[in-house]
């Protein structure tokens, strides 16, 4: 049940509700009373539901319905009123009757419904005989909107080859009129465009396949849905979509070589990887549906590669191994291509590959000499005598004039020290003995050179090894120190010896120890061969004393196996320790050490006490030194810090004030009064004459260091005397005596400072000021 019906069943239930006998009997009851009290009073409305069509245009009020009370008696004793959503514009009431008119144009889809209240009263008291009351006047619709798609134009993509009733895409229209009412809302959509390939749903606007087709044919197709109104009646407003379908691809076709046949060309003096060639294949999908590999056939791939170009998707022939003219002069190989990704649904299709013959032909061309072996190896024995035969390279021209090749050894000059080769036949020789303890492999490269074209050069390594001959005796790995106690017992083992041996033995090395010949009848000491290549010193007898014998010397015979043996004698020192069976080696090396300087133990210590009292004596003398050289004014350091102030730069004369920094040499915690500048040079005199008789202590010293400085503190324009630091007080014991020039009894117009311009451009200006200074003099 929709809500225009609901509204309906209300209306009449309210209609009905004021004819009921008991309704009439109240109604009666109270219509004598007096309007003045204050009382609850039951509706007695009597109205049906009220509809305004919308779009009605008329010039006088289209009449919509009447209100009317059970208590109106026709004779014109009530009055009507009417208020709410358009009263009195858009509604209007006939106070007499209560018939209602519209105005005015309505339009549904701006507003739906009117809620208004009605009210009834007595025309004589003005008083209400009805309740005011509300109801609702609802826009009836007409059909007067189109349908619209509000969302095209559509764009939809399908996969080709896709069956009949595949959904493509849904458009879907609206209509602005009431759906529930009538059938002006109510759409129908039709295909106008698109048949047979496409079909549409009237009531749902889906639109499906309506044929299986090639994306290969045709990608693309437009369609052109119409929705109307009214379920398509007479009358009825339509409205129309464009909807572009695309076809996506997928892999239904296999690729085709373009030709049955191709013909290519590869010179003999290619390299491997060298291109061949290419071929193509075309496939009628695209994107990854046209992605191929390319393959060569087992029996003809050893000397031809192929490789997949995946921008271009063609196939690249390469060269896998060198080809000879004079060998073979004609290949013919069978290349295969085969789709990447193969769609399962269309295998029984048949295969999605293809097939083509390549016949490659090779060109002839002068290739250099080619040796016999690519590497050649070789052996000699060490110490084989200068010219000895090493081995043969052999090379040829293989083109048909069979030109004659020239051989050489490249690469170091220390390999042509060792080696030659014949330049005709290839013959390597020495040049002198090699040593295969100083290196057991030699590498050489030999050239071959055409006579003919000594541009056609080829190479090839020779590997020669050294053989060893036995000819280097056994003998100790290491130097080793041994030690022997004191109080050693007989068979006592002291020491451990073993043997190296720079000959390289292809059975291995083993060593034979024992006693030289001369030390066999009258040695202290016995040699056991482990039969390991390790032997043991044993001693021979029980005590030793260093006093009689500090060390002995132990000649040991070392035999190898090789052919022919060779035998070496090394010598074992063995040193007597001050010890009882275990050995210190530190002790012992520090009895040893001690013994050979001739000193005891007792005459180290007091060598190293009479080194310790020297090194004290000499650290005093140096203090005692340093000490006197502290100056002797050190208590008056803090006296003169304040007063002496060091320029290393060099001033510009009176006119230079950013040479130095005067409020450095101002005193800021006493504040000076200003005092007019005295004439000072007399008085400078004065007091120096009385300076050469005082210390530094003096009265007449301080007073006039303090007078010159509160001056100059506070006398803006007085020239800057801080910087001049003059001294009268030369030091006490000076034997030069005051060096000032403030007591010469010449003046400064009597001296020439002629000799200033001779010392340089960094005098100059100082030499201009005295120079105008005598000038005003004058």
């Amino acid at each position: 049940m929709n809500c225009s019906a609901l509204l309906s069943l209300m209306l009449m239930l309210v209609q009905l509700w004021p004819c009921s006998p008991s309704a009439q009997n109240r109604s009666a009851q109270y219509t004598d009373r007096s309007f003045a009290a204050v009382r609850r009073v039951k509706r007695g409305w009597v109205w049906e539901p009220l509809f305004a069509t919308e779009e009605q245009t008329s010039m006088v009020p289209v009449y919509v319905g009447q209100l009317k009370s059970d208590l109106d008696k026709e004779d014109g004793s009530l009055q009507y009123i009417l208020t709410g959503e358009g009263a009195g514009s858009i509604f209007t009431i006939d106070e007499n009757d209560g018939k209602i008119y519209v105005t005015q144009r309505l339009d549904r889809e701006k507003k739906p419904f009117y809620t208004l209240r009605a009210q009834a009263i007595n025309r004589s008291t003005q008083l209400p005989v009805e309740p005011e009351s509300e109801f609702i006047i609802k826009v009836r619709d007409v059909n007067d909107h189109e349908p619209q798609f509000l969302d095209g134009p559509y764009v939809a993509t399908v996969p080709e080859m896709s069956p009949e009733g595949t959904s493509v895409t849904q458009v879907t229209a609206t209509d602005g009129d009431d759906p529930s009412y009538g059938n002006s809302a109510r759409l129908l959509y039709s295909l106008i465009q698109g048949q047979p390939y496409f079909s549409v749903e009237p009531k749902t606007g889906v639109i499906r396949m309506a044929s299986q087709m090639d994306r290969e044919t045709k990608d693309q197709y437009l369609v052109i849905i119409q929705a109307k109104d009214m379920v398509g009646q007479a009358g009825a407003f339509s409205a129309t979509a464009t909807v572009t379908i695309n076809l996506s691809d997928i892999n239904d076709n296999p690729p085709k070589f373009q030709q049955r046949l191709y013909y290519m060309n590869v010179s003999e003096e290619a390299p491997v990887g060298t291109t061949v060639g290419k071929v193509f294949a075309e496939d009628s999908d695209v994107g990854e549906n046209a992605a191929m590999n390319y393959f060569i056939e087992e029996d003809s791939s050893d000397v031809f590669d192929i490789i997949t170009n995946n921008e271009t998707q063609e196939g690249i022939i390469l060269l896998k191994k060198r080809v000879d003219y004079e060998s073979k002069r004609r290949y013919s190989i069978r290349a295969k291509v085969v789709n990447r990704y193969i769609d399962d649904r269309f295998l029984n299709e048949g295969p999605f590959e293809d097939e083509t013959i390549v016949k490659i032909n090779v060109e002839d061309a002068n290739e250099p000499p080619v040796f016999t072996l690519e590497n050649y190896v070789m052996e000699i024995a060490e110490g084989a005598m200068s010219g000895s035969v090493v081995g043969v390279v052999t090379a040829r021209d293989p083109d048909d004039d069979d030109c004659p090749v020239r051989y050489s050894i490249v690469h170091g000059m220390h390999l042509r020290k060792l080696f030659s080769i014949n330049e005709h036949n290839g013959t390597i020789i020495t040049t002198k003995p090699l040593d295969r303890e100083i290196a057991s492999w030699h590498n050489i490269t030999v050239t071959a050179t055409e006579m003919r074209n000594p541009e056609k050069i080829s190479e090839a390594n020779v590997y020669i090894q050294v053989l060893d001959v036995n000819d280097h005796a056994p003998e100790f790995p290491k130097y080793y120190e041994t030690f022997v106690c004191e109080n050693a017992v007989s068979g006592q083992l002291i020491q451990s010896i073993s043997a190296v041996d720079q000959d390289d033995s292809a059975e291995g090395h083993h060593f034979y120890f024992s006693l030289a010949q001369e030390a066999t009848n009258n040695s202290h000491f016995t040699v056991k061969d482990n039969q390991d290549n390790t032997a043991g010193i044993f001693t021979a007898k029980s005590g030793f004393r260093r006093q009689e014998q500090f060390s002995f010397y132990l000649p040991i015979l070392i035999l190898d196996n090789g052919t022919p043996p060779l035998t070496s004698t090394n010598t074992l020192t063995i040193t007597v320790c001050d010890c009882d069976t275990e050995v210190n080696t530190f002790y012992c090396r520090y009895g040893a050490f001690m013994y050979s300087m001739g000193l005891s133990t007792e005459a180290l210590v007091a060598v190293l006490a009479c080194i310790l009292i020297l090194l004290v004596f000499f650290l005093a003398i140096v203090a005692i030194r340093q000490q006197r050289k502290k100056s002797p004014f050190s208590e008056k350091t803090e006296e003169f810090r304040e007063n002496i102030v060091r320029y290393d730069d060099e001033g510009g004369g009176e006119e230079d004030t950013e040479a130095f920094d005067i409020s450095a040499l101002r005193t800021r915690t006493v504040v000076r009064t200003h005092k007019p500048r005295k004439q000072v040079t007399a008085e400078i005199h004065s007091l120096y004459r009385q300076s050469l008789q005082v210390g530094p202590d003096s009265a007449i010293f301080r007073q006039f260091i303090s007078e010159k400085l509160e001056e100059a503190n506070t006398d803006p324009s007085a020239p800057p005397y801080d910087s001049l630091q003059t001294y009268a007080f030369e030091g006490t014991g000076s034997l030069a005596g005051s060096l000032s020039s403030l007591g010469s009894n010449t003046s400064d117009a009597d001296q020439s400072y002629d000799y200033l311009t001779e010392w340089g451009p960094h005098f100059k200006h100082l030499a201009g000021m005295y120079a105008s200074h005598r000038c005003v003099g004058d």
